[in-house]
């Protein structure tokens, strides 16, 4: 017959005032896990168990919440600390002119990133800004909306990519900024818009790079005269600027909506 053999054993609180002997081992009946002793640390050293529960240093997100749209962010059992990546909508591209020149491409929303203790925090509000539309012929496109997670960090959208050369604004196609967060990072600006005459005609520019990824591609010309700007792809992108209109459509591509990750730790 096998010969059984157990450890002393105790629960956590006891074993905090308790110091074993040099080498000894004991069992932690609360936590299931070892504790190994040197003799003169209360409590001795506990080891971590292969599951990892019950390390005291998070060892990657236990879960991950992502939203694309506005909503609210419940608190999971057992989660102490989270990351959230808060990003703005990317602005639509500026439409191009119905004879000469493009519209600048859309900014990328800005993007915040923040590490919260989250210990006495139950749920927080979440805002999700949207893309901003493209700009017809001869007009601006549309500014991203602004998205954050309540007070913590926050995040504006990419302006709209100017209209064709007459388009003087200041903040066009600029991309958003971000606050409050650990990091904060400025959306990327979109091409700008065209020069001003009939003969010179350079290509329509995409729209600003967001922290996802590119803006959406400017218009491109053959000989069915698709003259559209791309809508951006990647998250809080900028949309790409139209041509000028020729016998085919100008508007400036749609921006990106933003998205908001929680990486949630125990």
């Amino acid at each position: 017959m096998a010969t059984q053999i157990q450890k002393r054993r105790g629960t956590a609180s006891e074993h905090n005032s308790f110091t074993g002997a040099v080498g000894e081992i004991t069992v932690n009946t609360t936590n299931d896990s070892a504790h190994v002793h040197d003799g003169a640390t209360a409590g001795g050293f506990e080891t971590m168990r292969v599951d990892g529960d019950n390390s005291q240093v998070p060892l990657g997100p236990r879960s991950i919440q992502v939203f694309e749209s506005s909503g609210t962010w419940t608190k999971p059992a057992g989660v102490n600390f989270i990351k959230v990546t808060v990003t703005a909508g990317g602005g639509g591209g500026g439409g191009g002119e119905a004879v000469a020149n493009h519209g600048g491409g859309g900014g990328a929303g800005g993007t915040s990133i923040k590490l919260i203790d989250v210990t006495s925090v139950s749920s927080v509000s979440v805002t999700v800004g949207s893309g901003g539309n493209g700009g017809s012929a001869g007009n601006r496109g549309g500014t991203g909306g602004s998205s954050s997670f309540g007070s913590f960090a926050s995040a504006t959208g990419g302006f709209g990519g100017s209209s064709a050369f007459n388009d003087e604004i200041s903040n066009g196609s600029l991309g958003g900024t971000a606050a409050n967060g650990d990091i904060n990072i400025v959306g990327g600006d979109g091409h700008s818009n065209g020069g001003g005459g009939t003969t010179d005609e350079p290509a329509p520019g995409p729209g600003g790079a967001s922290f996802w990824g590119g803006g959406g591609r400017g218009s491109t010309r053959g000989t069915t005269n698709i003259d559209t700007g791309e809508p951006a792809r990647a998250f809080g992108a900028g949309g790409g600027g139209g041509d000028e209109g020729g016998t085919g459509s100008d508007e400036g591509g749609d921006g990106k909506h933003g998205i908001l990750v929680v990486e949630e730790y125990a």
